[in-house]
């Protein structure tokens, strides 16, 4: 994957990600978890937030792999997941995305 712009990452998450989820020092999970530190966490492993048991049983461990697949299809990556979102197509824009949310750790 090629390296992301983190300032196009950044206006992608506050127009497409922010409602659910939030980043940064105040970070907590509400209607979707927190993504700070997403980088090598397991999937569904919060304890603050209420997964799907498919989150849960899924096995991923969140790397630019498998948050480019996720980011891009999420009923497809996690059958099940509770997350109601169509996706982002663009793979530049998922660099971007995933650029912005490697800051955060």
């Amino acid at each position: 994957m090629a390296a992301g712009d983190i300032e196009a990452g950044k206006a992608l998450f506050a127009s497409r990600c922010a409602s659910c989820h939030s980043v940064g020092p105040m970070a907590a999970s509400g209607f979707g978890p927190q993504l700070n530190g997403l980088a090598a966490r397991r999937a569904g492993s919060l304890a603050d937030f209420d997964y799907s048991k498919e989150m849960k049983q899924s096995g991923l461990l969140w790397d630019d792999k498998t948050l480019a697949a996720f980011i891009a299809n999420p009923g497809k990556t996690v059958p099940g997941t509770k997350m109601r979102f169509w996706g982002i197509g663009n793979e530049r824009k998922v660099a971007d995305l995933i650029a912005y949310l490697h800051t955060f750790k």
